[in-house]
């Protein structure tokens, strides 16, 4: 470890970013690291890499609204030789040719078309779409009185809504789906799921450059911004594994927030607390990504009274930040309509406008058809034994058990969109 901290004096008493605390005792462990090491945590990801955790919400507006200074692209990091191919956050950090980890004029053609083809989606449609693909998901469980909502019911409803977007052949969504659950589920032949997914996507940009219709994939492909077929497929691959893990959990998370949260809890019954509340609530102190590998050091600079190299790795405490004492003072707690979180992150790299309007609509719509099916629904476990996953990116459950009253079956008919 020695000889990958030279050159970082003020990694000394870096706060490892693994372990049991940043998970279990997130907010105490961020309260710490404020007091302790300002708005910049010298911090060591897996295998003692170091890197600087950005938890001030000022420091994080200032790093996301920096591309010249901060980037995306991870073939800048300096710690690239010493990362082996099994490390467990590999994923994140390796260079694919998407949108994702675009930047300057690249970035903006590639995510203003996205942004576009997302504008084009009509709302009321979703809503529609979102009622049918969550009724029919119920519907596999109603009549049983017991159900687990993450594997169940949040993490079966982006992936469905979304490739239904995406325009894909209704003979063609079931094997799709469950190939695109299947890889990111992280099973060990995920190489063969990415592989299907794509040649899937492949298939389907072939078919609507020759057909095209109202659907994402057409509007992708006939946009202004001349998306090569490739282009296409690989922002498809990354909106549709974005959307199920962050909205699903956004849906979980804000599911376990109205059955163990008395305030939240009154919306099983029709009381005061909305699901969009919930939702909102949420994004504040439980976003689905809590903390994201995502910039790197264009070159030397100061950071809040840090020496930041280039090359080094800036780690987004999206999570820590919306605690900020700054922008969440102890005594104004309720987050209410404030929506200046920075759960989507912020500038050129953040989530593309509209993602998060139409994010919010399909969870918002799957939660309210879930509690008008089965409004009697309650933990079938004491609110303590709910556990988070193990892992310091994403805030989602392992499991949320409930039991309600069995219920009958609900047809909305056809999922064909168009």
């Amino acid at each position: 470890m020695t000889d990958l901290l030279d050159g970082y004096p003020d990694h000394a008493d870096a706060v490892p970013l693994y372990g049991s605390r940043i998970h279990d005792e997130p907010a105490e462990l961020f309260e710490e690291m404020r007091r302790k090491h300002g708005p910049i945590v010298p911090v060591l990801l897996d295998n003692d890499i170091p890197a600087w955790l950005v938890i001030g919400y000022r420091e994080l507006h200032h790093v996301t609204s920096q591309p010249q200074l901060f980037g995306r692209d991870p073939r800048r990091w300096n710690m690239r030789e010493h990362i082996p191919p099994d490390w467990p956050s590999i994923t994140y950090v390796t260079w694919q040719p998407t949108v994702m980890f675009s930047e300057g004029e690249e970035r903006r053609r590639r995510s203003g078309a996205i942004g576009d083809a997302l504008d084009s989606v009509d709302r009321t449609e979703l809503t529609m779409i979102c009622e049918r693909v969550a009724d029919l998901v119920i519907d596999e469980f109603a009549g049983d009185g017991r159900a687990e909502l993450i594997t169940q019911f949040a993490y079966r409803i982006p992936a469905q809504v979304v490739i239904r977007l995406y325009g894909m052949p209704e003979s063609d969504l079931p094997d799709m789906v469950r190939v695109i659950t299947h890889l990111l589920d992280g099973a060990k032949d995920a190489s063969d799921s990415h592989s299907r997914v794509l040649e899937g996507m492949v298939r389907l940009a072939v078919t609507k450059r020759a057909r095209p219709e109202q659907d994402i994939t057409s509007h992708l492909l006939a946009s202004a911004a001349r998306l090569t077929d490739d282009e296409v497929v690989q922002d498809l691959m990354v909106l549709v594994i974005a959307s199920y893990s962050s909205c699903a959990n956004w849906i979980g998370n804000a599911l376990r927030l109205m059955l163990v949260d008395d305030h939240f809890s009154m919306t099983l019954q029709g009381g005061r607390s909305s699901v969009g509340e919930a939702l909102n609530e949420v994004l504040w102190k439980d976003p689905p990504v809590r903390n994201m590998p995502s910039r790197w050091a264009v070159r030397d600079c100061d950071l809040a009274g840090r020496r930041v190299r280039k090359g080094d790795l800036l780690v987004l405490g999206i999570a820590a930040a919306n605690a900020d004492p700054q922008v969440q003072p102890a005594s104004h707690e309720e987050s209410g309509a404030n929506r200046a979180h920075m759960s989507f992150s912020h500038g050129e790299y953040g989530c593309p406008f509209p993602a998060p309007e139409l994010g919010e609509i399909i969870a918002k719509t799957a939660i309210e058809v879930l509690l008008d099916r089965l409004p009697d629904a309650r933990l079938a476990i004491e609110p303590h034994e709910v556990r988070w996953r193990q892992t310091p990116w994403v805030r989602g459950l392992e499991s949320l058990p409930v039991m309600f009253s069995p219920t009958g079956p609900v047809g909305r008919g056809s999922l064909n969109p168009w």
